[in-house]
């Protein structure tokens, strides 16, 4: 716990009643906050840390929760809130992440993520009332200019090419994934759904790390499912799942391929930056799940439409070999 966070936090247990609960802290994600469960006498919440001045606003969390809700969905009720110190208190939704559901019993990834699946295909069908974020191709294409400025940086890349790449990547995006809009949640991944088998229908899957919810294309949630930088989904479960998600939702085959691989490969190159950033800064975990991320990149640009990308990263983009990985993690900090 960041011991200046500790009396403001006290302050805000003490308000919503939760003064006498026992803290523990659980794990973290790649951003500054910072989630503690509360135990009160066999009663269980979760609060939600987020120090201001951070790009995950709580306050879009709260929204975007009462919007999911609104839908039937299974996000966190916010039992209470101090959003000028960046503090909310949560229903706890469980420990049942698909990421240790599927490590425990492999057999369950496709029925799970099939039922993800259905979720997406529900919220895309209404966007919210309140204003979000909405992209332009160019503006998601510029994102993922940190595979050039940060992780071509450490391993070898000329920085005069970045803009290049945003170039060939806009127009990429601008050709097969720029057309209808649809409500996004963005962080879509095993380690933010959590399996509720006691609810009933779309409710019983948990969404956890919404708040950066936005209008996007349709593909984009999906590609962040089945190309997980934290696991490898089975081809199987990747083929039902898509299959299953045009069926719900109409889109056509081609087309929607054609923008999930570039999704995909936008994405995989941010996060190939994001990893670096990561790891420079004191999170050297990142570093073993680069050659995954980078062998998803490489399943996107191998569809025909992201050919001139393709072109560009064979020639301008190093591949994390072990020896550059090794190289690269002796420089990084260690966690303290």
């Amino acid at each position: 716990m960041q011991n200046s966070r500790n009396p403001a936090l006290a302050h805000f247990l003490q308000t919503a009643g939760w003064s006498a609960a026992k803290v523990t802290p659980l794990a973290g994600d790649a951003s500054a906050r910072q989630y503690f469960r509360l135990n009160l006498d066999g009663k269980m919440s979760v609060v939600m840390d987020a120090p201001l001045g951070q790009p995950d606003d709580p306050a879009a969390f709260v929204a975007v929760a009462e919007f999911l809700q609104s839908r039937g969905l299974s996000a966190p009720t916010v039992l209470a809130q101090d959003l000028q110190r960046g503090f909310l208190l949560l229903e706890d939704l469980g420990d049942a992440l698909f990421v240790h559901e599927t490590a425990r019993d492999p057999k369950c990834e496709q029925p799970l993520y099939k039922s993800a699946a259905s979720v997406l295909a529900h919220v895309q069908k209404t966007t919210p009332g309140f204003k979000v974020e909405n992209f332009s191709a160019a503006q998601w294409a510029a994102s993922s200019e940190l595979l050039i400025s940060l992780y071509g940086a450490e391993f070898g890349a000329e920085a005069a090419v970045a803009s290049d790449f945003v170039a060939i990547l806009t127009d990429i995006l601008e050709k097969h994934a720029d057309s209808e809009r649809v409500f996004i949640l963005r962080d879509y991944h095993s380690e933010n759904l959590l399996w509720l088998p006691q609810r009933q229908g779309l409710k019983r899957v948990g969404l956890l790390d919404f708040q950066l919810g936005q209008l996007g294309q349709p593909a984009y949630d999906l590609v962040s499912l089945l190309q997980d930088a934290r696991r490898d989904v089975l081809p199987a479960t990747r083929d039902e799942s898509i299959t299953h998600f045009l069926n719900l939702s109409g889109h056509a085959h081609a087309d929607f391929m054609a923008s999930f691989a570039a999704f995909g490969a936008q994405r995989a190159a941010r996060i190939l930056g994001l990893f670096t950033r990561l790891a420079l800064t004191g999170k050297p975990k990142y570093i073993k799940l680069m050659p995954r991320v980078w062998r998803q990149l490489n399943e996107n640009l191998a569809h025909p439409t992201l050919l001139p990308l393709q072109n560009f990263c064979a020639k301008n983009v190093p591949v994390p070999t072990p020896e550059r990985l090794q190289c690269f993690e002796t420089k990084c900090p260690k966690a303290p």
